[in-house]
């Protein structure tokens, strides 16, 4: 029985050493793969820093794992409250009547609001403002169903712009970002109790970019500190912005003028920040962060980490031309050949000193281009005939929110140019004929001497 048990003893050795031996090899892989994805340390779920101008990613953190998103959710409702209001849909000083359902939220103590009177009349801009710096959810709702006609067609619409914006792997349930079971059993027809919005880092970071590219008065509203909600009305809340980071606020930032905070019991601590300075602007996200303070904490760690390592380059400044890509030809016009340039400056955030890495080359596209490349007149100044492409030779470069390693910038001519009349096309025919056929005869003679 000691012989066995030896035996026994043997085995279950052997076993644990390979076991050992295992965990030896496996454990140190994923700890670089950690450390590798992770060089700041940030103490949340997932995170990403973004630069502004060019959607380049310099930080990310599990940033493609669909996540909870609480009430980030609100940048989509801004989103296509404004996109409404640019689009003469709706106006800002358009008065909006309470429904009950928006009535019964917004008197709800427990979520973040503004009381709202049912029946009660108040401006977009007055709802707005309630959303965007308190995060009221009654007035969410209220918005919601003005835009949409219903908060059911607005998540629809909310799905559809996610769709288009490609912002990944979305679930839009509700226009405010609470978990269902907090609608009181209102919750849009077709969605379920349980249900939350749910988006990845990355796809959130690209919602902010969208939303401040297309429209970057959305600043205005959430750089606000404080504001009275109704002043001077029968009954006015005072409202402080969500964002601390705000100046004057408990986590003042330098530069902070946005975005949008969050938070579910699923989603932990959430939030959506934006800083400028000097010209250069960040977006950070953070989320799942273990309380409410931690969050703006990380954030501030993201964004010292953009401003101290990062320097803005301009590959191209805007209306000059791609080095060596001056000028196109052009066929049918007046002239024979037009500069092209960039629409826009071409400016992105790199690691300080690594300028070099990045090269911009242009692309022509669009129907204004034939099979060979040419430009077709007559063409408009500031047409589109292209892109100009930001390639990278560094390897460990992250690429873009808006594509996986390159970046592309409207490239456009720069003065119109009118088709030729009849006249001039057919001499130039002509000329092409003789000036052909003279090539060809100077071609044979000089194969006699050969």
């Amino acid at each position: 029985m000691s012989g066995g048990k030896k035996v026994i003893g043997k085995n279950i050795l052997k076993k644990l050493v390979v076991l050992t031996l295992a965990f030896a090899l496996v454990i140190p892989v994923n700890l670089r793969l950690v450390a590798a994805e992770d060089v700041l340390g940030v103490k949340a779920d997932a995170a990403i820093l973004v630069d502004s101008n060019s959607g380049k990613i310099l930080f990310e953190k599990n940033s493609n794992t669909p996540l909870p998103i609480a009430s980030m959710t609100k940048m989509m409702s801004e989103y296509l409250v404004i996109d409404a209001v640019h689009n003469g849909k709706i106006s800002w000083d358009q008065k909006v009547t309470v429904s009950e359902y928006a009535h019964k939220i917004s008197q709800n103590t427990g979520l973040s609001n503004v009381p709202l009177e049912l029946g009660g009349k108040y401006t977009v801009k007055e709802l707005y403002e309630a959303a965007a710096i308190y995060s009221a959810n009654g007035a969410t709702i209220a918005l919601a169903e003005l835009v949409g006609g219903s908060e059911k067609n607005f998540v629809q619409l909310m799905n559809d712009k996610a769709k288009k914006l490609k912002l990944g792997e979305v679930k839009f349930v509700n226009a405010t970002g609470l978990v269902n079971k907090d609608l009181q059993g209102m919750h849009p027809e077709g969605t379920s109790p349980s249900d939350e919005n749910i988006m990845s880092a990355k796809g959130v970071a690209k919602l902010a970019y969208y939303l401040l590219n297309d429209y970057p008065e959305v600043l205005e509203t959430s750089s606000i500190p404080k504001k009275i909600f109704q002043e001077g009305q029968k009954y006015p809340v005072r409202m402080e912005n969500w964002n601390w980071m705000l100046p004057g606020l408990v986590f003042e930032y330098q530069g902070m003028d946005g975005l949008k905070t969050g938070s579910t019991d699923s989603a932990g601590f959430c939030f959506t920040g934006t800083a400028e300075r000097d010209g250069q602007r960040y977006i950070s996200v953070v989320m799942g962060a273990d309380s409410y303070n931690s969050r703006f904490s990380e954030t501030a760690k993201l964004m010292d980490y953009g401003f101290s390592n990062f320097e803005k380059i301009t590959l191209v400044e805007k209306g000059q031309a791609v080095k060596g890509n001056k000028t196109v030809k052009v066929i049918k016009g007046k002239e024979k050949e037009v500069n092209v340039v960039a629409k826009d400056s071409l400016t992105l955030a790199v690691k300080r000193g690594e300028g070099k890495n990045y090269k911009a080359q242009i692309k022509l596209s669009g129907k204004n281009i034939d099979e060979d490349g040419n430009i077709i007149a007559p063409i408009k100044k500031n047409t589109k005939v292209g892109e100009i492409i930001v390639k990278s030779s560094n390897k460990d470069d992250l690429g873009f929110i808006t594509t996986s390693n390159e970046k592309a910038f409207d490239l456009v001519v720069d003065k119109d140019v009118e088709k030729a009349n009849w006249f001039v096309l057919t001499f130039r025919a002509i000329g092409s004929f003789f000036g052909n056929l003279w090539g060809s005869i100077v071609d044979g003679i000089s194969g006699l001497f050969k």
